[in-house]
């Protein structure tokens, strides 16, 4: 778990103390901020009280972030000659998993591909913060940061990975599109049924997907909130945390790497698809009838027969999510021609 949070609107003002705090009294400590390109050139965060030794990197989030990006990062970080006093992640999930791997990174040798698994973490992290300004990928809470890397798709999930501190501010969440803004906030919704779902839970993380997924159901068919979204988010990433996702997250992942789409946006072209497996999605259609969003086909007759086995591929290759969802005989039962079947109806 995340041991320190800041929640309320205005929150972002406790950055600049947290960071004076880890400099005082290190010799030419620095920071490295890595921010979502979105905010580079708007007058949207207040960054005057950053210094000249200080490393502010403006992540391209357009693609999900890949192994190799994160490697220049880190070697961009490395070139100081010392290592920083602290690594900030502010944006939405991608930019948080480029901190959170910046962070590992940086005291543990090699490329980033590397750690692309569970648990092959060996030396602590640098300390990080963690600043959401979208709400639902849980990243701000999760052990993961996902990475695109050659031929998979696939998280450093490790304790190294959890951010020691995070704001939550929910003035940072006004600017985002209604489309992005919804995506985003049923990965959240997504992460809670593949919790509920699964085989590794307890009654903690039960109790977290579950009360989210209320909170998420209220905010979205009843009043908008904003705070509450950001808590709704926070306990669904502590949930799939202690839990792990399931189906729709690994047909996900091969829509991203084949067809290059946005984790959230792919989440929901993808559950959309398994009302087979997934109660709640028959609320989810209801909450995309309400905002009047329609998911479009994805699969046509342009995608080859190649493209489907390498999405399939891609899919196949979570095991633990599968085996959270299926149980350890899970490659008897949800075989690539099912997974198939399920990309062609997407």
């Amino acid at each position: 778990m995340v041991q320190y949070y800041f929640l309320g609107r205005g929150a972002i003002s406790n950055l600049q103390d947290l960071l004076n705090n880890k400099k005082a009294g290190a010799k030419d400590a620095f920071v490295v901020m890595v921010i979502d390109h979105y905010f580079e050139n708007k007058n949207i965060l207040d960054l005057s009280y950053l210094s000249a030794e200080d490393l502010i990197i403006y992540a391209e989030t357009d693609e999900e972030p890949k192994t190799s990006y994160v490697d220049k990062l880190v070697d961009l970080a490395r070139s100081k000659g010392r290592l920083p006093v602290a690594v900030v992640g502010i944006g939405g999930g991608s930019a948080m998993d480029i901190a959170k791997a910046i962070s590992v990174l940086l005291t543990n040798e090699g490329p980033s591909e590397n750690y692309q698994g569970w648990d092959l973490v060996k030396n602590p992290a640098i300390y990080k913060i963690g600043v959401p300004t979208i709400a639902g990928t849980g990243a701000e809470f999760t052990r993961t940061a996902v990475l695109t890397g050659p031929t998979k798709k696939l998280g450093i999930n490790s304790d190294q990975s959890v951010f020691d501190q995070i704001i939550l501010d929910a003035n940072l969440l006004t600017t985002v599109p209604k489309e992005q803004f919804l995506y985003t906030a049923m990965d959240c919704y997504v992460h809670n049924a593949e919790s509920l779902l699964g085989r590794i839970n307890d009654s903690m993380t039960i109790a977290l997907a579950e009360k989210s997924t209320k909170m998420i159901e209220e905010i979205f068919l009843g009043e908008m909130d904003l705070e509450k979204l950001l808590v709704a988010s926070g306990m669904g990433g502590l949930a799939v945390a202690n839990s792990a996702v399931g189906i729709c997250h690994p047909l996900s992942y091969g829509l991203s790497i084949e067809l290059g789409l946005r984790h959230g946006y792919a989440i929901c072209i993808a559950f959309n698809q398994l009302e087979e497996y997934y109660p709640q999605v028959k609320t989810f259609k209801e909450i995309l009838k309400k905002y009047e969003i329609v998911l479009p086909k994805i699969i046509t007759d342009d995608i080859t027969d190649e493209q489907l086995d390498r999405m399939a591929e891609a899919t196949l290759k979570n095991e633990n999510p599968l085996s959270n969802a299926f149980g350890p005989d899970w490659k008897n039962i949800f075989s690539k021609a099912k997974v198939i079947e399920l990309l062609k109806k997407m």
